[in-house]
């Protein structure tokens, strides 16, 4: 039977994860150890200066044995399969993820860099992401079908594999597209504007990103424009 580790960075209470936990069921083993509060972005960051509280957390979804963690998504990963589960997971399920993980976004991702981790420490590691606006249609028709292909696919240390879902209805989504590159581009086109001036001179600034829907051929970025399933090999230190 299937050792299985999920975590997150939206949180443990995310309906991305829970989702994730019930398809999982039916492949093995599941621990779910994964953030106590939202930690997108928090890339592969790790906790060395503070201590990590991991606490007993009641999970919706019967025989997933289930913690919260204090800590980034990688510590999640770290802490999870060292010290938390009895024994090493064979595979770490990252996801699924409220918004891409695809093009320039992937390293700023804790979604990605908990997968990482997870490669890193000698586990399979699949990250799982879908649009934003909440339509979950393509997720969950084709979630069972990307895990019975991808869930025992080996891609060797540093690399893990990459699956977005598009957000637009079934009826609209083209199929999957496989061995999709990485995109050099990105959803939004960052910039940041003032929100208020600040005594003492200083400036605060937010966020301000532009839309951007042009993705080169070939890549992750194109394929979820144009309403597809884009799955690939992410790659870091090999």
């Amino acid at each position: 039977m299937r050792r299985i580790m999920i975590t997150n960075d939206d949180g443990i209470d995310a309906s991305g994860i829970i989702r994730l936990a019930q398809a999982a069921c039916e492949y093995g083993e599941v621990w779910v150890i994964a953030p106590l509060h939202q930690r997108s972005a928090a890339s592969h960051s790790i906790t060395l200066r503070q201590p990590i509280d991991i606490y007993p957390y009641d999970f919706p979804v019967e025989g997933v044995k289930a913690y919260s963690c204090s800590g980034t998504p990688a510590d999640c990963v770290r802490v999870g399969s060292l010290s938390v589960m009895p024994y090493k997971p064979d595979v770490v399920l990252s996801g699924i993820n409220f918004g891409y993980n695809a093009a320039t976004d992937i390293q700023y991702s804790a979604t990605v860099g908990a997968a990482m981790e997870a490669s890193f420490q000698g586990y399979r590691a699949i990250a799982l992401s879908e649009h934003l606006n909440g339509c979950h249609e393509v997720t969950d028709k084709f979630l069972k079908e990307v895990l019975d292909e991808y869930i025992d696919k080996d891609t060797g240390s540093g690399r893990v594999i990459n699956i977005n879902f598009p957000g637009c209805s079934l009826k609209e989504c083209k199929g999957i597209l496989r061995d999709r590159k990485t995109s050099k581009s990105a959803f939004f086109r960052d910039r940041y504007k003032v929100l208020e001036k600040l005594k003492d001179g200083g400036i605060r600034y937010m966020v301000d990103g532009i839309l951007n829907l042009q993705g080169e051929p070939e890549t992750d970025f194109a394929a979820l424009i144009e309403n597809y399933i884009s799955i690939g090999i992410v790659r870091n230190i090999e």
